[in-house]
């Protein structure tokens, strides 16, 4: 799998290591080609609200932003896997390190979080309605919940 990471965020705990390999995992446990692509930038907050602003039309800061390129949806197990360019997804750190502690865990279980999230979106998955909101966060709770349980 092509995964990019670019970290211009200035934050040292951040592992781009360990988001490449969560990434490989999803795609993989999403059943998509090894071939896909997709990008992932962890910027700091300056950037993340510039981003919100132009691309969403939304003020302030955000903790992830997914901007889909192909439509490649999930595949399906024992059929030929889907590829494509996935596109791009874009982490804020300072955010998620504020939603972490708010929520009681570490910036990294946040930030496997919003990559899960991002993921799903780049994939088609949203949470708009009730129904899409359930879909969603089903199988990201899922995706996660297998990703930690990992050795």
């Amino acid at each position: 799998m092509a995964i990019d990471i670019a970290d211009t965020s200035g934050s040292t705990w951040v592992d781009g290591a360990e988001l490449a390999r969560q990434t490989s995992y999803l795609l993989d446990r999403l059943h998509l080609d090894p071939e896909v692509e997709v990008s992932i930038a962890l910027v700091d907050e300056t950037e993340m609200t510039r981003l919100h602003v132009e691309w969403m039309d939304e003020p302030g800061s955000t903790d992830v932003l997914s901007f889909p390129m192909d439509d490649v949806v999930p595949g399906q197990p024992g059929l030929p896997r889907p590829t494509g360019v996935l596109g791009d997804i874009v982490l804020c750190p300072a955010v998620a390190l504020r939603q972490a502690e708010i929520a009681g865990h570490s910036g990294s279980a946040e930030l496997e979080l919003l990559l899960t999230h991002g993921v799903l979106h780049l994939l088609g998955f949203d949470h708009a309605g009730p129904e899409e909101h359930e879909r969603m966060f089903t199988l990201q709770d899922q995706l996660l919940a297998d990703w930690r349980s990992q050795p």
